[in-house]
């Protein structure tokens, strides 16, 4: 009988530990959060000195059960949650459940309000431990087990001060948006301040005025008969002894001027520098930096790389062993253990040669603001496993991780990169130089496995010189002028809003990814290309909260209150009266603006239109789906109009003009339910349209008209594919509307089932998702959702395979036959 019973909090992490303990052990998952306030009014009871009124989640308690049930077998309770302050307050919620202390039953307490369990009466309380580890490796378990220690008070606190804070915040802010804009709005502690940061930098574009400026540069030669090899493109940089700053050549008349000067003049080098510069590797992960690194990289989202790392992080089956391969990655740690530097030292000295290891391990200080938890970086827990050996047990997007990862570790431990710059100048009339830059990898060091990304690129790229010497000449290829125009700071994307988040101290890196989340359920962003966009009804939030709760969505205001809830952590100050502070200034506040802001005052823009039925004042309102105009007399006359009017493109498309196949005249771009489309000009007489789509390089396309060689049966003509309003294809005759006749398209797949020669086709449900059935439907039934492809299946000689997506695994051939489990891999 199992004398230990090990509480975590994932079924994976649980099937990993388990593994690495024998038999007087059972491992339990308590499948994360046990208790939680409850999402109504009221669940922090405000007199009583803001006392959390907690109750156990629905779907935890036969979880809870199970764990109450095992327990009263066991003799020691060990609590193996995370060692952040999430996983120190599960363990706490856990023993007020349970009705323990750590290696004590409460004296005196039969039970508890909020849902926890009785007491065991007539039997021992079991002895109760707190062990956390950094990895998940057979000996970081076992070394915890043998130095437990007790649940830490101090950062429970801060965790219930955390989420009683978000709480009063979102719970009392909240509903003021629902009065003043709409129901179903949301405000948060953090998600607010983020969403000002979104909406601020969208008004630093908009009110951005490009400004024009022009660069010189020359195309020279090293020798007379210029190569690729001997060309090289240097800039202006002087004349007359004056530097020129970006905006000295303001304009194409003096941009001409200057090259019209330089025509005719010599080129001669008249300096070189040359110097040897060092670069050093970046520090090893924390949370918020693989968040940056997988975005810019991997093209991961905030969300994907964090569910990735806890999959990584909990155990992966690796020959027949359940291996955790990275460790903790919820940190803000830069620190690496003593172990993990003496192997990083090994395996670089063994892979990359003596020369890329250090004599003495480089140590780093992490900048961010906030910086809490000694923990260690993010690193895989025996780099030994390369990341080629573990491609075959791990799906692409956690080998992409893991092997990201492993560089970035192993090349924090490496020697620095050396390079040789050189800079030239060159004179041109003895008063204007040109320079040109280039470098040169003496030891590639470190970036040998691994270089940093930015979010900008900022840096030019450097020419590859020809040997020169000075007071050599050179020979004119060409002189070029350039019009640039200065650029607007650019939006947020996650990358960059997680690196701004994480320099002003605000939250924590592990929540930024549902704070992201949650911008985009509400409609208050949307994603273009990448960046983050504010929408209308943002946009409306986002004033209404500067423009009367400026406190309480300051960077500086909310960046304090995670000093706050650190210091509570390290038992410097006690949370209630930190809770007590912010929330009577804030609730009298809600009061005071919950009296004074008119609803029209926030959702209504004034305009200098009239309406045209009433001529009452038109005004700017804010509804569900975004502005719209509206008359102010409301709800006496009810006008109403588009913000962005559904005006068609009249004018052809000039050298490109698009005519109409049926009648030849133009074609006009509309807005239709379901985005632009091209309709021809001569309509109602003529109805030809044409779908205007998205190619593969992001750019609007118009669908040409699919002719097939397939006649129509009832007026001989061709018919041509077109499109559902879902997208779906079908067959049409092209005499269409004189013929109306249509069909399913065929996939060219014969129908399977005996006895029927019916072709497999496409067609499209009542929501318009794409199936497959085949056309002698109803006679025959068969149907199914992925497409057919014509290959015939090697083991039960079914005619066809399906085509099918399979998460995290690509796209597989599969035998449609249900007793046939043949598949294979989608040859590319």
């Amino acid at each position: 009988m199992p004398k230990s019973l090990v509480i975590v909090e994932s079924p994976a992490k649980a099937n990993t530990i388990n593994k690495f303990l024998g038999k007087d052990f059972i491992v339990l998952a308590s499948m994360g959060h046990v208790r939680a306030l409850p999402s109504k009014s009221g669940s922090v009871a405000i007199e009583n000195d803001f006392e959390p009124k907690y109750q156990i989640l629905p779907q935890r308690k036969k979880d809870i059960s199970k764990i109450k049930k095992t327990l009263e077998k066991c003799e020691n309770l060990y609590l193996a949650t995370d060692l952040d302050r999430e996983g120190e307050a599960i363990a706490w919620h856990l023993l007020e459940i349970l009705n323990l202390t750590d290696g004590n039953a409460y004296p005196d307490r039969d039970s508890f309000s909020n849902g926890a369990y009785t007491k065991r009466k007539g039997s021992s309380s079991p002895s109760v431990k707190r062990i956390t580890f950094y990895e998940i490796t057979k000996e970081a378990i076992q070394e915890a087990i043998k130095t437990p220690r007790h649940v830490m008070q101090s950062l429970v606190d801060a965790q219930q001060a955390r989420v009683i804070l978000d709480y009063l915040y979102g719970f009392n802010l909240s509903p003021l948006l629902w009065k003043k804009i709409r129901y179903g709005l949301s405000a948060g502690r953090v998600q607010s301040v983020a969403l000002r940061l979104i909406c601020e930098r969208e008004e630093e574009i908009q009110a951005f005025k490009p400004k024009e400026y022009w660069s010189i540069n020359a195309r020279l030669s090293s020798t007379k008969e210029p190569t690729p090899e001997t060309s090289f493109n240097a800039t202006l940089v002087e004349i007359d002894g004056k530097k020129q700053s970006k905006f000295s050549v303001s304009d194409e008349e003096s941009a001409e001027r200057i090259i019209k000067e330089l025509e005719s003049a010599e080129y001669e080098v008249v300096e070189i520098k040359e110097k040897e510069v060092t670069r050093t590797p970046p520090p090893p992960f924390t949370t918020s930096t693989l968040q940056q690194e997988a975005f810019r990289k991997l093209r991961f989202s905030a969300k994907k790389t964090m569910s990735n790392a806890q999959k990584l992080y909990e155990g992966i089956e690796i020959q027949d062993e359940s291996v955790g391969l990275i460790t903790y990655m919820r940190t803000d740690s830069v620190n690496l253990s003593s172990n993990a530097l003496e192997h990083a030292k090994s395996i670089i000295t063994r892979f990359f040669g003596s020369e890329y290891a250090l004599k003495t391990p480089r140590y780093f200080k992490n900048k961010a603001k906030n910086v809490q938890e000694a923990h260690e970086a993010i690193r895989p827990t025996d780099l030994a496993r390369k990341p080629e050996d573990m491609k075959d047990f791990l799906t692409s997007d956690q080998w992409k991780l893991y092997r990201l990862i492993w560089r970035r570790t192993i090349a924090c431990q490496m020697a620095k990169a050396i390079l040789n710059t050189v800079s030239v100048d060159i004179t041109a009339k003895k008063t204007h130089t040109f320079r040109v830059s280039g470098s040169i990898i003496k030891f590639p060091g470190y970036t040998k496995v691994y270089e940093e990304s930015k979010d900008v690129d900022k840096e030019e790229k450097e020419e590859v010189l020809p040997y020169l010497t000075k007071g050599q000449s050179l020979y004119l290829i060409e002189l070029l002028s350039n019009q640039h125009f200065t650029q607007p700071p650019p939006r947020y994307t996650e990358a960059s809003l997680v690196k701004i988040l994480e320099e002003y101290g605000i939250g924590r890196p592990s929540t930024y990814a549902a704070i992201m989340n949650t911008l985009l359920i509400r409609g208050y962003v949307k994603i273009i290309e990448r960046n983050f966009h504010p929408e209308d009804t943002g946009i409306t939030v986002n004033r209404l909260l500067v423009s009367h709760f400026n406190k309480y969505v300051d960077y500086n205001f909310t960046a304090k209150m995670e000093e706050d809830l650190d210091q509570i952590a390290k038992g410097n100050t006690q949370w209630r009266p930190v809770i007590q502070q912010f929330w009577t200034p804030f609730i009298e506040l809600i009061r005071k603006k919950d009296a004074e802001i008119k609803k029209s005052d926030v959702i209504d823009e004034k305009t200098d239109e009239k309406c045209p039925e009433c001529d009452g004042d038109l005004v700017i309102k804010l509804g569900r789906y975004g502005k719209f105009y509206a008359c102010k007399r409301y709800p006496e006359c009810k006008f109403v109009r588009p913000l962005k009017e559904k005006k068609e493109i009249v004018e052809e498309v000039s050298s490109n003009a698009e005519r109409c196949e049926k009648c030849g005249k133009s074609m006009t771009i509309k807005d239709g339910r379901f985005g632009k489309f091209l309709a021809c000009s001569g309509y109602p007489e003529c109805k030809n349209t044409k779908r205007i789509s998205k190619s593969k390089d992001g750019d609007s396309q118009v669908e040409g008209q699919e002719i097939t060689a397939e006649k129509c049966e009832k007026c001989g003509s061709n018919f041509v594919v077109k499109r559902t309003r879902y997208g779906n294809r079908f067959l049409s005759c092209q005499n269409y509307p004189k013929c109306n006749n249509a069909k399913p398209l065929s996939t060219g797949v014969k129908c399977s089932m005996p006895d029927c020669n019916g072709d497999i086709v496409e067609r499209g449900s009542k929501k318009g998702r794409l199936f497959f059935g085949c056309s002698n439907y109803p006679d025959c039934n068969l149907m199914f959702w992925n497409r057919p492809i014509p290959d015939k299946c090697p083991d039960c000689g079914s005619p066809f395979l399906v085509e099918k997506v399979v998460k995290n695994s690509g796209t597989i051939l599969e035998c449609l036959n249900k007793e046939c489990k043949y598949q294979r891999e989608k040859e590319r």
